[in-house]
């Protein structure tokens, strides 16, 4: 901008010279705030008031005042100080550029900038001034609304008064005075001439402040002492009625509503919070509850607390006067937690983690639900006495399969249906080996067991192991004479050999039945198989079909695109898709099921042999196979199954050993001694036996599992193993393979070379299985002197030892006038105030009795002890 553009304008300058002066331009007020949760915050207002500058006729700048037209020339003496200030002459010579060298072009340009931003600022007060003044023309009708509503109430309780007094005239004159001095607050209609002065002057920024002198009035109206009754009620905390106007909103401004402030919701909240927690304090100190703890083996602090509904400080604190230093995460024992659960006052439970296998299989059934199930038969004989001919001849019995002469799939078992109808299922377990796994895992699958003997060749010794493995099963033989078609074969020496080994079959008076066959020629085989179902319809083999299945691992293995792949046998229930199983240590989904020949099907019945996919892991033979409902009690199961496996593994199957097994007959867990004798001659077998029968008493006796000649096998392991004996090798050695397996299982092999060793050792095992001999050793007498009854305790008797001596902890009599009235334990004995161990004649003592106090004056104690004599059998 040039310097032309200032021609006629006075510069900028202060009233007075380095001296900057404000009046008070401000209205204060108070407006009250409410926020949440029931706070609130008064709040001062301000109504500004603009200064309004003109310049007057000399030039200068000079104050506008309120209701003036133009402004006054006297009003700039009155702030002018008389100092000369050398701005207006060059106001005054404009034309002369020399008199404004003091300024220089920024400096005018800053003057002018200053200049236009008033000028903006004045269009933008002049707006506000607009706004404030209908701001303030609505307050004053509320105000006048309001005082007229408060006028209106006042002339009703006066009238209200007056009808009182009437009724009262006793009262009358105090009760006329109240209402006259409540009645001077100033009119509703007294805002209205200030308010049409202000609109006759055109301005409303004047209507404030005699708005704020009626509700002065109003406050001291309300103050006055007409009033003090009515406004007892509002003193204290919500005295001002400021705080129950609620917040302050454009609406409730506008619209006037000035109603009472509802409660918040946080104070309702914390009202309810306090009663509750009122109502549980009262609880705790009215009754305290008692709860249900369920402690396992092992427990952490901070769970125990938790399940006792207790804080972990009280619980280690009780812990400490234990004298248990533990933490909150520290691991202690039942016996521990017990201590701690009966201290609360709570109930125990005590759980172990074999409770997982609880409720597993299932209850038993009911007759009604039974139906007939197939019998479970099992082949056994000698090498080539034709065992496999002979299945191979039963299986091409079967109606079911198409071809004659065999079976396309081999599975470890399978199912013959008769013609009539009946079905037959058959094990096949090579050897001994698997039928032994099976029952030393205590399954009973076998229901019949056929006994393959050779018609030319006889007994033979596996044919005498075989007749040992189903006795100590305890199931019923059927004798299977074979290759009767051969010249040589004689049918009555077999019958003949068997009874030395207790088989006693029909033809000669026993219950054992005998069938004829030749495999080879096919011939005999229905008489078998007649003999099989008379044998099962004696045994009334029945199961219910309704139920979650269970049955026994035949044999597993794995297969390549196949996974893990069980042959079960179902025993009872049925089997489906899907169903969630435990096998053993393993569990699975029923992915498939498969029959004996080959073909897929839905569900599997008591008695039928099927093929089992799904299994996460291999299981072992002889293991039980139940259906769960979830399958996170299959985990749980499983976990706790393949722990066990573990321990026992480390454990290398202690039960073999004979020294343990001396243990489990001397707590009276074994009621006979089960052994294996293998020896170097027929001649020193049957010395040995005969010892060992001679041995037995009625009480006690050893069982000899098996007995025979020659070296010590894989087979006699696994017979000792089975039965929880062990193995007497007489001037025998054991091979590598038995040996391997007997350090496996752990069973015991003991060597011996002289016969009267044997004898020894076995009738020190059988001497333990005898009861032994209690006697009582007298000890001494004491005579009850005089008897104290103390707290916590009981009564007391100061004795006097008159005979022998007394023992704490040991058997005591009380005998009255020489009757023997109880007899007990000495549960405390004591010297002066020291516990003693024992008090000699002529001592004074003093004894409790545990749980008796009928101690009187006079009785007379007798001490003993009991001997426990061992008893040894008679040579």
């Amino acid at each position: 901008m040039s310097d032309t553009n200032d021609t006629g304008k006075k510069p900028l300058t202060l009233k007075k010279p380095g001296k900057l002066e404000l009046k008070k331009t401000v209205d204060a007020g108070t407006v009250k705030q409410s926020f949440s949760h029931g706070r609130s915050k008064m709040v001062a207002v301000e109504v500004k008031k603009k200064r309004t500058y003109a310049q007057d006729a000399s030039g200068k700048m000079s104050q506008v005042r309120e209701g003036q037209a133009a402004p006054a020339a006297p009003a700039a003496p009155s702030t002018a100080t008389p100092a000369p200030t050398p701005a207006p002459k060059s106001v005054k010579a404009p034309a002369k550029p020399a008199a404004d060298d003091n300024l220089t072009d920024d400096e005018r340009e800053k003057r002018m900038k200053v200049l236009e931003q008033s000028k903006v600022r004045a269009v933008e007060e002049e707006k506000r001034k607009a706004e404030d003044a209908a701001r303030a023309e609505e307050e004053a009708k509320r105000k006048a609304a309001e005082e007229a509503e408060a006028a209106k109430q006042e002339a009703e309780r006066k009238a209200k008064e007056e009808a009182e007094t009437a009724q009262k005239p006793a009262e009358a004159a105090p009760v006329e005075e109240k209402p006259k001095t409540a009645a001077k607050p100033a009119p509703a209609a007294e805002p209205k001439p200030a308010q049409a002065k202000t609109k006759d002057e055109g301005r409303s920024v004047p209507a404030q402040p005699p708005a704020k002198e009626e509700t002065k009035k109003s406050k001291k109206a309300k103050k006055k002492p007409g009033d003090n009754k009515n406004a007892q009620p509002t003193r204290g905390r919500g005295g001002d009625q400021r705080r129950r106007s609620g917040k302050l909103t454009i609406s409730s401004a506008l619209s006037g509503d000035d109603g009472e402030r509802q409660r918040s919701l946080a104070s309702v909240k914390r009202k309810r919070e306090k009663e509750k927690l009122q109502q549980q304090q009262a609880r705790a100190e009215n009754k305290k509850i008692v709860r249900d703890v369920v402690v396992p083996e092992t427990i952490s602090v901070q769970e125990l607390a938790n399940r006792m509904a207790e804080r972990g400080v009280d619980v280690i604190r009780e812990l400490m006067k234990m004298g248990v230093m533990a933490t909150i995460n520290q691991i202690i024992d039942a016996d521990t937690a017990e201590l701690i659960v009966t201290e609360f006052g709570h109930n125990l439970q005590r759980v172990s983690e074999s409770d997982v296998e609880t409720g597993l299989a299932g209850g038993d059934d009911s007759d009604e639900d039974l139906v007939k199930r197939p019998p479970v038969v099992t082949v056994m004989g000698h090498v080539d006495h034709g065992k496999t001919s002979l299945l191979d001849a039963l299986r091409s019995t079967d109606i079911a399969d198409g071809e004659a002469g065999g079976i396309t799939q081999h599975i470890g078992a399978y199912q013959v249906t008769m013609e009539s109808g009946d079905k037959i299922s058959f094990v096949d377990t090579p050897g001994h080996a698997a039928f032994t796994d099976m029952r030393a895992r205590g399954a009973k699958v076998t229901d019949i067991v056929i006994l393959v003997v050779a018609a030319d060749d006889s007994v033979m010794p596996q044919t005498i192991e075989a007749i040992h493995h189903a006795k100590a099963a305890e199931v019923p033989i059927i004798v299977a004479i074979n290759k009767c078609d051969k010249p040589a074969a004689d049918a009555n020496k077999v019958r003949t050999e068997l009874l030395q080994h207790e088989i006693v079959v029909e033809e000669m008076g026993g219950d054992v039945l005998a069938v004829e066959v030749s495999a080879k020629a096919r011939t005999g085989l229905e008489k078998l198989e007649e003999a099989i179902l008379l044998q099962a319809e004696i045994l009334d083999l029945k199961a219910n079909p309704d139920r979650p299945a269970e049955g026994v691992i035949v044999e597993a293995k794995m297969e390549q695109g196949r996974g893990s792949v069980a042959t079960a046998l179902i025993q009872r229930g049925t089997l489906r898709k899907g169903d969630i199983f435990v096998a053993g240590s393993e569990w699975g989904r029923v992915r498939a099921l498969i029959d004996d020949h080959g073909n897929q099907i839905e569900e599997a019945i008591p008695g039928m042999p099927v093929e089992i996919l799904g299994l996460n892991g291999t299981p072992d033979a002889g293991d039980e196979v139940v259906v769960v409902g979830e399958e996170g009690r299959a985990r749980e199961v499983t976990e706790y199954r393949q722990r066990k496996k573990r321990d026992l593994r480390s454990a290398a199957a202690s039960r073999g050993t004979l020294e343990q097994m001396f243990e489990k007959i001397k707590e009276g867990e074994a009621a006979t001694l089960p052994v294996v004798v293998k020896a170097d001659v027929h001649g020193s077998l049957e010395a040995i036996n005969a010892a060992l029968d001679k041995m037995g008493t009625d009480e006690v006796k050893a069982q000899v599992l098996h007995g025979a000649v020659g070296g010590i096998n894989e087979s006699d392991v696994i017979l000792a193993r089975a039965s929880g004996g062990f193995i007497i090798g007489f001037n025998v050695r054991a091979n590598a393979q038995a040996r391997d397996l007997a350090k496996r299982d752990g069973v015991d092999i003991r060597y011996y070379s002289i016969i009267y060793d044997v004898t020894d050792d076995m009738r020190n095992a059988l001497s333990g299985l005898l009861a032994p001999t209690l006697k009582e050793e007298f000890l001494g007498y004491a005579q009850v002197r005089e008897v104290f009854s103390i707290t916590k305790v009981g009564k007391v008797a100061g004795c006097m030892v008159t005979d022998g001596m007394v023992k704490r902890g040991s058997k005591v009599r009380l005998l009255r006038d020489d009757v023997v009235i109880h007899e007990g334990e000495l549960s405390q004995l004591k010297r002066f105030k020291d516990d003693a161990k024992e008090v000699k004649e002529g001592t004074e003592c003093g004894m409790s009795f545990a749980n008796y106090d009928d101690i009187k004056e006079g009785d007379v104690i007798e001490c003993f002890d009991v001997i426990e004599v061992a008893r040894q059998l008679e040579e």
